[in-house]
């Protein structure tokens, strides 16, 4: 329950953001930080569908390079 409430609270921050038209790197910054907070929840929990949406919010992160904002996320460490 402590992972969901993390990422809903994460994307109630990046929806803020947004609607403030605030600059990419700054909503670039939430989203990297929901990355490794997706990523490590996939871990602990396990699953095909898990992984899969990881990996395409890391996508969608590397995409933003295309449009000159610095997008790179390390991965989440394991634990």
């Amino acid at each position: 329950m402590e992972d969901s409430r993390a990422v809903l609270e994460r994307l109630a921050r990046i929806e803020v953001l947004d609607r403030e038209s605030a600059p990419p790197t700054d909503v670039l910054d939430e989203l990297r930080a929901l990355l490794r907070e997706a990523e490590a929840w996939a871990r602990r929990e396990g699953g095909d569908a898990g992984a899969r949406a990881v990996a395409d919010l890391r996508n969608a992160l590397d995409s933003a390079q295309d449009r000159n904002v610095p997008a790179h996320v390390p991965a989440a460490p394991d634990h």
